[in-house]
């Protein structure tokens, strides 16, 4: 049975012009942020933050009323993008050399292997947020007691730490916090599957978790693969 090349030759086109785009979008993303725009550059800082909860919406404190009824979260993975995408529009807003701003994603991508801002607001109580609150970095849906996540390190010093600001204003209904995650172990061994599609991030206070959940993108497995390579 004989196809015609002229049915193929559209097709190979399409995907000949698909793979380019997908090309030009990874090199655009790690290589040519100097010269995003300012709505290119918020865009994409701002496509990795999340909200979520921690607690129920009803108040069943009773007398524990030194404990707030839930906590509100807002979550920002910096990935490299994100990274980028702050220290661009910081450079924009603050004329700052190309020089200097990549200084700025040098001294972000040095902080850890990978960093999430984590943004709490207590709802009502003493309105304080308990110090033994955690935070773990999983696959998505890894249930607990499972092999699997990865226990993240508090670190306000990176309140310092200019790409890793996010691209909002401070909201001072919440506290920041800054929790970094390694990637590899010791032995340079990933920890997290390659195959995984998603991952998640699970914070607990006291007895309650909220989950954030993200989509594992190109560039985060390419600096696993990196960092599993050194």
């Amino acid at each position: 049975m004989k196809i015609s090349l002229s049915i193929f030759g559209p097709l190979l086109l399409v995907l000949f012009f698909l793979g380019s785009v997908a090309a030009q979008t990874t090199s655009l993303t790690l290589d040519n942020y100097l010269s995003w725009s300012t709505t290119q550059s918020e865009n994409i800082g701002k496509s990795t933050r999340e909200n979520g909860r921690a607690g129920g919406l009803l108040d069943v404190r009773i007398i524990s009323t030194n404990k707030a009824i839930n906590y509100r979260m807002r979550a920002t993975l910096m990935t490299p993008e994100v990274i980028r995408a702050a220290a661009r529009t910081k450079q924009l807003k603050e004329r700052l050399t190309d020089d200097q701003t990549r200084r700025l994603v040098e001294d972000a991508e040095n902080a850890g292997d990978i960093v999430i801002m984590i943004e709490i607001d207590p709802n009502e109580g003493s309105g304080v947020i308990p110090l033994d609150w955690r935070a773990f970095l999983q696959p998505k849906g890894l249930a607990a007691g499972r092999p699997g996540a990865i226990t993240g390190v508090k670190a306000p010093h990176l309140r310092k730490t200019p790409a890793l600001a996010g691209l909002y204003g401070r909201n001072y209904e919440y506290d920041i916090f800054w929790v970094v995650f390694p990637l590899v172990d010791e032995k340079k061994n990933p920890l997290l599957p390659n195959d995984v599609s998603e991952i998640q991030l699970v914070v607990g206070i006291y007895d309650s978790e909220a989950r954030i959940s993200w989509k594992m993108g190109d560039t985060l497995r390419a600096k696993i693969k990196k960092l599993s390579s050194k």
